[in-house]
């Protein structure tokens, strides 16, 4: 079939194409509610291990020091990451007279690091509770970091806290943006398909075309004006 022949039948068939995404965009628009504002506040860490003292240390001493400090500053991201640290977040939140359950806290932090250095940051929906978790968060992680690294056996790792975590206001995400559009790009694809399932069904014959295709010869034709 031509081009011009689908759209010869879409044309016939406008409503079927048009009436469902008249009613998604209709039903999306009377109940479509902006997202809830979200914040996000993140602070960053120096990883490392209390330095020697001794005055004789080889520089493969510092260099090897360097190097686990790596290797605490991923296993601390780890930690961060499960449920026996919001657990300790969301305990000492408590003591300040804040409810805000272990898993609520989980699924608020986001952990990465880069060598030596760790950025924690968390995501929430009240801004002042926000500034409250974050700062609980970097305490737990400075002052009970040893809970989560049983390879130091027992000793903490040393923490340098390089900035004041600030809570700003994450802008609303491409996907509530566009949400609304592609329920409609959907609902006239349907109505596409509708509208050619009506014309497959419908035996009416609207052409001289129609009739040379099954065979039958055409004796005359009765212009429409």
């Amino acid at each position: 079939m031509e081009l011009r022949a689908y759209w010869q039948i879409l044309w016939r068939r406008w409503l079927l194409v048009a009436i469902p995404a008249a009613v998604v965009l209709a039903v999306g628009l009377a109940t479509y509610s902006s997202p809830p504002p979200a914040y996000n506040a993140g602070v960053r860490f120096i990883v490392g291990q209390e330095p020697s003292t001794r005055a004789d240390e080889s520089d493969e001493e510092r260099l090897a020091n360097w190097q686990a400090s790596e290797y605490i500053v991923n296993g601390l991201t780890d930690w961060v990451r499960g449920g026996q640290f919001a657990a300790l977040v969301s305990r000492r939140l408590a003591e300040q007279g804040l409810d805000v359950p272990a898993g609520a806290i989980q699924g608020s932090i986001a952990a990465d690091n880069t060598r030596s250095m760790m950025t924690l940051s968390m995501t929430f929906g009240d801004p002042a509770v926000l500034a409250q978790m974050i700062t609980a968060a970097a305490e737990v992680l400075i002052e009970e970091n040893a809970s989560g690294l049983p390879q130091l056996g027992g000793q903490p790792a040393e923490l340098v806290q390089l900035d004041q975590p600030v809570v700003n206001q994450i802008p609303a995400g491409l996907l509530n943006q566009l949400e609304l559009p592609l329920r409609v790009a959907l609902a006239l694809g349907s109505g596409v398909g509708l509208a050619l399932l009506a014309h497959y069904l419908d035996p009416t014959v609207r052409g001289r075309e129609e009739l040379e295709g099954m065979g039958l010869p055409v004796i005359g034709e009765i212009p429409k004006k």
